[in-house]
């Protein structure tokens, strides 16, 4: 999940995939690999090191095992770590005040009595999927992420229902979103690539995303559920939680609250679609439209639009939104560190050329195109971790065999790489860390909710893309 990169490829004319040279034989990539992440997991459940340490120190030995100069590994881990921070760093940033604004004006409050009241306990996670959903068409995984984390968090603690049972149908729809329906980056990056219809696309995409959000979010959390249960973090306390369900006096509506909400969610979306209508135009409108849908900007102008209007809407004042800033940083020192380590160790994998071995050993395969297409992205996004990564360079490996494929075909193709492109995620990728630290869970809680759901998600994707070239 490389937001920069996102940034640079979703509206790029299609271009080669340049191969990484290997730093080492094709055993000894493997084996640094594989040992690397083994000793990380060690290290983190057993040795309890803290996480951003056991993945630094995993991240160079990784690098020195698979043939890179020790000091080639320290400099990739460090321009993975910075990269991630300069992307998903300020999304957390922004995202933990826009948070902290949302819980301390009673918006949050708000939004969550309104789904509570309105959803039974059988239809609540139904309803956390669509909004899931819906927030995440247009938007990154991350961004997505953190506006939703505040709801998330409230509508467990204050229907009482398990915080995995409302959070995993939240994550199923933001992550499903992600991989396989434009105009989010990630399909446009394999659309261009192998020039398939992006209205096509999209309405495919649609049609795999229902039931594979379904299977993946409401019905597996019950099952995860059960497997873990961990308590409601102590983040976004609201003034109605500490008088124990005394309604607050003054709080924004419920109108003013979603709208600043979905304000990053429509700007993101109008760059987005302004850019598959008009790709490459420097007209006014579509300028203005891109720069304001860039996701540190939509983000940054939500929190603007949370201290003027939730503040004046929950009877803030300066002092108060000012204290209330100040406040949401502190608890998101950790996670930033661990996010900005975990993509150093995905630089650093990169690097080694990891990717390209995994590209030499499909090539020429008789395999089906459209299991080849997942094979190559679900192989490259557990190697690397990024599942940009996975979609470029499976789009790349692909595109000469796309350009004698039909229309429909093409279009399954890309979703067949979209699903690739999420499956396992583990200790490589900085999301995996994102949704431990936020949702308090171990690591081994962490593999069992999110990386088995996040394999849902993957293999069902592939099975519906299988079955719609079997009808269509």
């Amino acid at each position: 999940m490389d937001i920069q990169m996102y940034l640079s490829l979703a509206t790029a004319a299609p271009a080669p995939v340049v191969p990484i040279t290997p730093a080492g034989s094709d055993a000894q990539l493997i084996i640094a690999a594989i040992v690397g992440i083994a000793v990380i997991i060690v290290l983190i459940t057993w040795l309890k090191v803290h996480p951003f340490l056991a993945l630094a120190i995993g991240a160079v030995g990784v690098g020195a095992g698979a043939g890179l100069a020790p000091g080639a590994a320290v400099t990739s881990f460090s321009t993975g770590f910075g990269g991630t921070m300069a992307g998903v760093g300020i999304l957390v940033g922004f995202g933990a005040m826009f948070g902290k604004l949302l819980a301390d004006s009673g918006g949050a409050d708000r939004i969550v009595d309104s789904l509570v009241t309105r959803s039974s306990v059988r239809t609540l996670p139904w309803t956390m999927a669509l909004i899931g959903g819906l927030i995440g068409l247009p938007m990154f995984f991350e961004v997505g992420l953190v506006l939703l984390i505040p709801v998330i968090i409230l509508v467990a603690r204050r229907s009482g229902m398990s915080l995995i049972r409302i959070a995993i149908p939240a994550l199923a729809g933001l992550s499903v979103m992600h991989g396989l329906v434009p105009p989010h980056p990630g399909p446009l990056v394999a659309v261009t690539a192998l020039g398939a219809n992006l209205g096509l696309t999209l309405a495919i995409g649609v049609l795999v995303a229902i039931p594979t959000v379904i299977i993946s979010g409401p019905i597996f959390s019950k099952f995860a559920s059960r497997w873990v249960s961990v308590p409601v973090p102590a983040l976004f306390i609201t003034t109605e939680d500490l008088a124990a369900g005394e309604t607050l006096t003054k709080r924004p509506s419920f109108l003013i609250t979603l709208s600043g909400i979905l304000l990053p969610v429509v700007l993101m979306l109008g760059k987005s679609v302004a850019n598959a209508l008009a790709p490459g135009s420097t007209a006014p409108l579509n300028a203005t439209l891109d720069f304001l849908g860039t996701p540190m900007i939509a983000l940054g102008l939500a929190v603007i639009y949370a201290m003027i209007v939730f503040g004046r809407g929950g009877g803030m004042d300066r002092a108060a939104v000012s204290k209330s800033l100040a406040d949401s940083l502190p608890p998101i020192a950790g996670i930033l560190l661990i996010v900005g380590a975990g993509g150093g160790f995905k630089q650093v994998l990169i690097d080694t050329g990891i990717g390209t071995v995994i590209a030499d050993a499909v090539a020429g395969s008789s395999v089906s195109v459209l299991v080849l297409a997942w094979f190559v992205a679900a192989l490259v996004r557990v190697a690397t971790g990024s599942a940009t990564v996975a979609t470029v360079t499976a789009a790349g490996i692909l595109a000469p065999v796309a350009a004698g494929l039909g229309g429909t075909e093409l279009s399954l193709m890309v979703l067949a790489i979209g699903a690739g492109s999420l499956f396992l995620s583990h200790v490589n990728d900085a999301g995996f860390w994102l949704v431990k630290e936020y949702l308090g869970t171990t690591v081994g809680q962490t593999l069992k909710t999110w990386t088995i759901m996040e394999c849902l998600i993957s293999v069902t994707g592939l099975a519906g893309v299988l079955l719609l070239n079997i009808v269509i």
